[in-house]
This record gives structure tokens, sequence and C-alpha cells, in this order.
């Protein structure tokens, strides 16, 4: 079912914030881990708008539909990551502007030639495109959706457990119109599900693996997803996957747990995002 735009649009914006006691984090801190999670969540939340430049030199700019619902998107990200870096601020740690331009200054060449590949990769894809940018989309924000849950769990902190509530409603408007354009543009496009298909099986990770380092990925999938209330979720996802057209049996994201918590990485306190922090 089609998402209306118009009632999407209306009903954006910045995350809402009352009520939630940062200086509670000061009194009860969160572990570790927790926030190194955290670490990551910030980072790649506010990368979003790098991932709407490498966007924008594809066919997808020419579609108003996406256009207008990908600057709503990179507007809540970018409130997602600010929230998340009153956190980590609320624990002495560099968040924000400071943060981020580290990040950036780090990601090299990698990044620099991110939007010339988008656009051969668009090219290649042709037509199904728009499918395949809307079902990995999807694949991305069920994913991140499910990690903030995870996290809430982990944690058992009422104040993180109200902030991530607030993001994840914001997310679940995210998930509601990558799906329904992911379905809609797959069901009719024999050749956009075989793409899809292959692009998936062939090229996708977990958010955030193409900008932080692999040990923080690593560390990320074992810490919420490595336990068995980890894998029911991820083979709950995989279900979703399932149902969109042509994907059945892709067994995309308990794929990558079962890579990632083999990996041998540095995943201990002193990895290279708490270094960075």
């Amino acid at each position: 079912m089609r998402i209306d735009l118009d009632r999407y649009t209306q009903r954006a914006a910045r995350l809402d914030l009352n009520g939630v006691d940062f200086d509670a984090f000061r009194t009860t801190p969160l572990d570790g881990d927790v926030l190194r999670c955290l670490r990551y969540m910030h980072d790649v939340e506010h990368h979003t708008v790098c991932y709407l430049r490498d966007l924008l030199v594809t066919p997808a700019h020419r579609d108003p539909r996406i256009t207008t619902f990908l600057t709503v998107w990179s507007y809540e990200e970018m409130w997602h990551g600010d929230a998340i870096g009153r956190v980590l601020a609320a624990h002495g740690e560099d968040a924000g502007a400071p943060r981020i331009a580290a990040l950036r200054g780090r990601l090299g060449l990698g990044d620099r030639l991110a939007p010339s590949l988008h656009a051969l990769g668009a090219s290649v894809a042709g037509s199904a495109f728009g499918a395949l940018h809307m079902t990995w989309g999807a694949v991305n924000e069920w994913t991140t959706q499910a990690g903030y849950a995870r996290l809430m769990d982990r944690a058992r902190h009422p104040v993180l457990t109200d902030l991530l509530n607030r993001i994840m409603r914001q997310e679940g408007n995210h998930i509601a119109f990558y799906a329904a354009e992911a379905g809609d543009r797959l069901a009719d496009h024999p050749r956009a599900r075989r793409v899809v298909r292959w692009a998936l099986r062939r090229l996708w990770r977990p958010v955030g693996a193409g900008v932080m380092p692999r040990s923080e990925v690593a560390f990320l999938v074992r810490t919420l997803f490595g336990d068995p209330a980890g894998h029911d979720i991820a083979a709950r996802i995989d279900r979703r996957i399932d149902r969109l057209p042509g994907l059945a049996d892709l067994r995309l994201v308990e794929g990558a747990i079962d890579r990632y918590a083999g990996a041998v990485a540095e995943i201990g306190p002193g990895g290279p995002a708490a270094r960075a922090a």
C-alpha cells in the first residue's frame, strides 16, 4: 500500500526531547559496552547526509517522490544522531561536530569515490535502481530499529529506553515508506527482482559497515544480536524480507550475524572506536 507522502511530510519533525532527563546519565551512567554501541549509532546517524549525497548522483534525484522522502529522512536522522550525542556528552565524551569531523577525516579514498561508484552502480542497475534503493533502505531501517530495541534490552536504563523509543517511532515511519515502495517496485518488475536479489546477496552488509572499522561492526553485531534473542529478531527480519517479491530465502540478516560473530577482530573495551572517543 502506497504511503500518503503529503501526510508523511506534514508529520515530519525534529525529535521531541521534552522531558528526557539527560542529567540522569551523570548520576546513573551506562556501561562501557552500551556506550560503545551508542558511539557507533551516533556516527552512523550523522553519516546519513553522506548517504544522501551518494544517492543524489543517481537517477533517484529525478523522482520527486523519492527526493521528498529523502529530505525528510535525512533531517530526522540528523536529530537522532544529535540526541544520541547528548547521551555521550553526559558521559564526558566527544559528540557532534568534533566527533563527526574526525570520522569523516578518517574515511579516505573510499568515501571520496562513493558518489562515482553509486552513479556507476545505478547505471548498471538501470530501471531496477529504484527498487534496489528502496529495498536496501527497508532492510537497513529494519535492522537499525531492531538494534535500538536490543540496546534498550541490554542497557535497562529508563532514560535511554525513553529516548530510543522516541527515535524508534520515527524510524517506524521510515520503514513504512521504504517497505511499501520496495514492494510496489518489485511486484511488477521481474528484472528488478533479479537485480535486487543479486545485489543484496553479494553486497549488503550491516548498516555502517562502510563507515565504521570492521572491529566495531563485529562488536555491535555480537553485542546486540549474538545471543538467542538477537538471532530470533534477525530471523524475524529475514521473514519480512522473504515477503518482498522475489526475495524469499535470502537469510540475509542471519547470515551477516554468522559472518561477523565469527570475525577475528579487536572487540574488547580498548577497540578503535573507544580510543577515538
